[in-house]
């Protein structure tokens, strides 16, 4: 009998396809949803999935973190295989624990290599919820080129910013450019106006809306005097529709020079540096300001987002290798040099091709590893209500429904009702 050797490489090469097949899987992931998530999170999906047989689907979840969450509860109460990897928000963990698969599996003991708090915040029940795939704190962006014109500085208190951003305002306004901005910032009802909020408040002293102990302490005089300081920006040196801005309008008005001073995320300084953007080399970043009173003090909210597998996923191992790849040091450095998401990997702040990219990042280390945590841990599976109940009461303080001191004495007695008993 003669061997066929072409044969046999026709059926070895049939045999070895099948079987690639029949390990491949499409996995469905969420990389966010500003311009720089795709650009610096979905090609390096889509270059891993390549190397191991596998196709990478994208989808993008709402741009409100608060609609984001209500997503995957839905999806989740339906047991929905539609979603693998899912990228989640520092305060969730905690709420959507039931429906997450435990990473330490395949971590191998990776998390070690990240901020100790952060992979704290992500392990519940001792299960690895989420690898952390970026940290965050609310930063001060400012022209500096305006700055220096007007003869200012960095501003180091909200008094001193409100200062600063009516001069300018005026300043530009009178030099023709009739809709320039002093401030912008994130004053829509939703997530980001607690985390905005929440700065305020820290920074006058008035606590963290519920204690580590689970005690509300919103009522006080610093809490107040906070919010009333914040509807004063309204009208004034931000716009009235300021009141619906999240992160991508507030930096939409920055981006296109038509603001001195922006609240946001460490994510818009590689956007604001872009080849086509009209501020790129006039951009200076602080930390946010102080506030005024006893306690008062410099204070950033802490953020940041993890990779989690859903535990309805068809797809559970390959889904977990993905999110290992996405957080190693190597994709890490990728995602800080090109799109200067901050790692949580402590040795990566010694990089250097790192902290060019981003001088920021070694300058700012302290805001990040002492930013102010929202108080989810405390209130468990209840802090989505405690979220909407805060951010409710500053939007009524900055549409001048209430004063601040009105609505945390309100803010008190509906947290007090979500409460009940205990968190």
């Amino acid at each position: 009998m003669k061997f066929n050797t072409t044969r046999l490489l026709a059926a070895v090469t049939l045999a070895y396809g099948a079987a690639l097949s029949a390990h491949a899987a499409t996995i469905t992931m969420s990389c966010g949803t500003n311009a720089a998530d795709l650009e610096y999170c979905g090609k390096y999906a889509e270059e891993w999935a390549k190397k191991n047989g596998h196709t990478i689907k994208m989808y993008s979840p709402p741009a409100s973190t608060t609609d984001n969450l209500a997503l995957l509860r839905q999806q989740f109460a339906a047991k929905s295989s539609d979603f693998d990897v899912l990228m989640i928000d520092v305060v969730w963990p905690g709420v959507i624990k039931d429906h997450l698969v435990d990473l330490k599996k395949y971590s191998k003991g990776a998390e070690s290599k990240h901020f100790p708090a952060i992979v704290a915040n992500n392990t519940v029940d001792g299960k690895l919820l989420g690898m952390p795939f970026f940290t965050d704190a609310g930063l001060l962006f400012y022209r500096k080129d305006l700055v220096e014109k007007y003869g200012l500085k960095a501003p180091n208190t909200w008094d001193e910013l409100t200062a600063a951003a009516t001069k300018i305002q005026e300043g530009e306004r009178k030099a023709g450019s009739a809709d320039f901005q002093g401030f912008v910032f994130q004053a829509k009802a939703y997530e980001g106006l607690s985390c905005d909020a929440l700065e305020w408040v820290a920074s006058f002293g008035g606590g963290e809306i519920v204690d580590k102990a689970g005690n509300i302490t919103i009522n006080n005089p610093g809490a107040a005097k906070a919010l009333d300081t914040a509807a004063s920006w309204v009208g004034t040196i931000a716009p009235g529709g300021v009141l619906n801005y999240n992160e991508e309008d507030a930096r939409g008005v920055w981006q296109n020079g038509k603001a001195a001073f922006m609240r946001n995320w460490p994510y818009a300084w590689s956007l604001g540096q872009a080849a086509d953007s009209p501020i790129k080399g006039k951009i200076g970043v602080a930390a946010l300001p102080g506030g005024s009173g006893a306690g008062a003090k410099k204070a950033a909210t802490l953020g940041g987002w993890q990779l989690a597998v859903s535990k309805y996923s068809k797809n559970v191992d390959a889904a977990a290798a993905l999110v290992m790849y996405m957080t190693s040091p190597e994709i890490q450095k990728k995602r800080a040099v090109g799109g200067s998401y901050n790692p949580t990997i402590p040795e990566l702040y010694k990089d250097k091709d790192i902290v060019t990219a981003n001088p920021f990042m070694g300058e700012l280390l302290d805001v990040f590893t002492n930013a102010v945590a929202r108080p989810a841990t405390a209130t468990g599976l209840k802090y989505p209500e405690v979220s909407n109940a805060f951010w409710d009461a500053a939007h009524d303080v900055m549409e001048k429904k209430a004063t601040g001191a009105e609505a945390v004495k309100k803010l008190e007695g509906k947290l007090k009702q979500i409460k009940r008993a205990k968190w």
